[in-house]
């Protein structure tokens, strides 16, 4: 398997401070990561602040392990009036004498745009003034 084509949204490499009982990495650092992720192009494409809303869907598909490289990648799949619904796909880049790549996550996960105070707030047109 290789990367993506397309630039990822975020990188890090697990620590062994984010290890869980079992030795691999805690479910919920590797949820932190995919909110993280998922924001950064509904904040961008809501020009402001977003909330996490809703986690549409997470799938485990391998662990992860300490001195992987983890790759997230995110992409809009929907906006609507208030909302962003985006998907994450993460890999892991290990074993580096003889490097493997892996999807270990695929989640989505749906923002709202959100004011100073904190409420729900209309995303703005992608070709309005607020986006050039």
């Amino acid at each position: 398997m290789t990367l993506p084509e397309n630039h990822s949204t975020l990188r890090v490499v697990p620590m062994p401070a984010d290890l869980n009982q079992n030795g691999d990495v805690f479910g919920g650092w590797v949820m932190a990561q995919v909110d993280v992720a998922g924001a950064i192009p509904a904040m961008r494409r809501a020009r402001g602040r977003v909330a996490t809303v809703s986690v549409n869907s997470f799938q485990f598909k391998q662990a992860i392990s300490v001195g992987d490289i983890v790759s997230l990648y995110a992409d809009i799949v929907h906006v609507g009036n208030t909302s962003i619904t985006v998907k994450v796909e993460v890999y892991a880049e290990r074993n580096y004498a003889n490097p493997v790549i892996v999807k270990v996550t695929e989640a989505e996960l749906t923002y709202v745009a959100i004011d100073a105070a904190g409420n729900k707030r209309a995303v703005p047109a992608e070709n309005s003034p607020e986006m050039e």
